[in-house]
């Protein structure tokens, strides 16, 4: 995998609040080479190594849609939600922003089987065929579209598992990673002082609560896989 130049830059990460991680009580004791030091209560991330570890995924998601992978990326609380489904967009990525299913990949055809749902329910709504239905059974049906576009409405072109997940937040996410180890999928996981730096194949050492560092995080990656989505049109 060749290393590339990112235009990571110390500045811009203090300035997003990158290396603020969370207080000393609460901390990860595998987490101690990713810190720095303390500062009022807080421990501060190193980061040197953040941007290191950064510049290893962006390689990695690079290299990846260059070859025409598929990329999944997954964060479901407030403060994320809205920075992952933009990042995705602008990616043509795929996306779990609101909530994790328990066995949305170990499970898959159990997924299939939601998507299928999904994809008839919207059919039926554009050709307006609801409507034509008895008020009550078309309530009904919108109950079920309204619940799977909420929880299924970043995933609804997926046709398989995909090559890589990107996950903000391993804590908020830890079920979403378990699947991913289980199949062996690799993962990017933006991670703070209270995580577990070696679950993830590439840890991000980051601050995952405020939403200028997971902004930052994912733009830098989103970059990197449209330049490689570019790389792989002009190579077909």
């Amino acid at each position: 995998m060749a290393r590339r130049y990112w235009n990571i830059h110390l500045e811009e990460m203090m300035e997003a609040g990158i290396h603020f991680g969370h207080g000393t009580r609460k901390w990860n004791p595998r987490m101690a080479p990713y810190i720095s030091a303390k500062h009022k209560g807080i421990h501060i991330t190193n980061l040197t190594r953040t941007a290191r570890f950064l510049s290893e995924a962006c390689d990695l998601v690079f290299d990846a849609a260059s070859r025409g992978k598929q990329f999944l990326i997954v964060g479901t609380k407030n403060k994320a939600a809205d920075s992952v489904a933009r990042a995705a967009i602008r990616a043509r990525c795929h996306y779990v922003n609101k909530k994790w299913l328990g066995g949305m990949l170990t499970n898959w055809s159990t997924t299939e089987t939601r998507l299928h749902k999904f994809r008839d329910l919207r059919t039926e709504q554009k050709k307006g065929r609801l409507d034509s239905l008895p008020k009550r059974d078309a309530a009904i049906l919108k109950r079920q579209l309204s619940r799977l576009q909420t929880y299924l409405g970043g995933i609804k072109y997926i046709t398989r598992a995909p090559d890589i997940v990107i996950i903000v937040d391993q804590h908020e996410e830890y079920t979403a990673l378990r699947e991913c180890i289980t199949l062996g999928i690799p993962t990017i996981c933006l991670i703070d002082t209270n995580c577990d730096p070696d679950l993830a194949d590439i840890s991000i050492p980051a601050n995952d609560d405020a939403i200028a560092s997971i902004r930052l995080i994912l733009n830098k990656l989103v970059f990197a896989i449209c330049e490689g989505r570019s790389s792989y049109i002009r190579n077909r």
